[in-house]
């Protein structure tokens, strides 16, 4: 069987991604949650005009929480594949990746508020 090219590959590998961003935002209860913050957050940015520099943290803080969620879901998805009982070990793996989770979510309300309360207040 000959081996595929590079660019194929690659098309491959950006499909199964695509499939899998719009599986999480389709499954998941909290990143469903984050997606439509996402949005005020961005509709709050054209309506303030913020700057060029705003854009860019406000864009990194939503990858960052969205991106920290997924990788969040698939360890939550591997632990219960891996022992699907209730185990404390498991549940300590599971609470240090929600705990990552809730790091970002923190910073990027920091720079939101950063961001915006100038803005409204």
């Amino acid at each position: 069987m000959p081996k595929e090219s590079f660019l194929k590959n690659r098309i491959k590998s950006v499909g199964y991604a695509l499939k899998g961003m719009f599986l999480l935002l389709r499954t998941e209860p909290s990143i469903k949650i984050q997606f439509i913050i996402a949005l005020i957050v961005t509709a709050l940015g054209f309506y303030f005009q913020i700057t060029e520099t705003e854009w860019a943290l406000q864009l990194l803080s939503i990858g960052m929480v969205m991106g920290i969620e997924g990788a969040n879901t698939a360890i939550e998805k591997i632990c219960d594949y891996v022992q699907p009982n209730l185990d404390p070990k498991i549940g300590l793996i599971k609470d240090i990746s929600a705990g990552a989770v809730m790091i970002v979510s923190i910073i990027a309300s920091i720079i939101g508020l950063i961001i915006y309360a100038p803005k409204i207040f």
